[in-house]
């Protein structure tokens, strides 16, 4: 078969031969690992910085009345839901952390590598949190007791305060539903429905 030219005249070789399963899966998995260790990191930095530079200080407005960053320690869920049940959250967020490594065994979607790496760097965020960390006066926490760092305040006073693990947890649960309504599956299959 005779190859095909590019505009300048180079030859392009013919299409690639489909990637095997096992190279798709590693590959998404990849995508995965990097996604949440990127986004564990970055709630650890963000975090780190804030407690070092605006714990026990007045808020530091960015945008008046729209952005300002603001240290709380959070007890609760994301968005201060559930505050006093922290064990649950805990428990909770080990639990999702066990059932994403579990499921990236069948991983072979690129949109469901994208979500699971933004639940999984999320949930090891604020996770680590409620293992290691714990209000500044407050002493060391009871087990699985500790309190997550939350600083970002938009439209202060009119919406809860929220980190980055938050926001990508937030993000890759609105993309799961979006993936489950469209039929994608983790597989890298398709489910359409049926008509009738």
């Amino acid at each position: 078969m005779r190859d095909l030219q590019a505009a300048g005249g180079t030859p392009l070789s013919e299409p690639a031969a489909a990637e095997s399963p096992v190279a798709a899966g590693a590959r998404r998995i990849g995508v995965l690992v990097v996604l949440a260790v990127t986004v564990y990191l970055l709630d650890l930095l963000t975090k780190t910085i804030v407690l070092r530079t605006l714990e026990g200080e007045p808020p530091l407005v960015v945008i008046p009345d729209l952005l300002e960053f603001r240290v709380i320690f959070n007890s609760g869920a994301a968005f201060s839901i559930g505050t006093g049940m922290t064990i649950v959250f805990t428990l909770v967020a080990t639990g999702v952390v066990i059932a994403i490594l579990r499921t990236a065994r069948h991983l072979r979607s690129l949109p469901w590598a994208i979500t699971l790496g933004l639940l999984l760097g999320g949930a090891l965020g604020n996770l680590t949190d409620r293992l290691l960390r714990y209000p500044a006066g407050f002493g060391r926490p009871e087990p699985l007791q500790g309190h997550v760092v939350d600083f970002i305040s938009v439209f202060p006073g009119h919406f809860a305060i929220f980190n980055i693990a938050d926001s990508a947890i937030v993000c890759g649960g609105i993309l799961a539903v979006f993936l489950a309504w469209r039929g994608y599956q983790i597989d890298g299959t398709r489910e359409v429905a049926k008509n009738g």
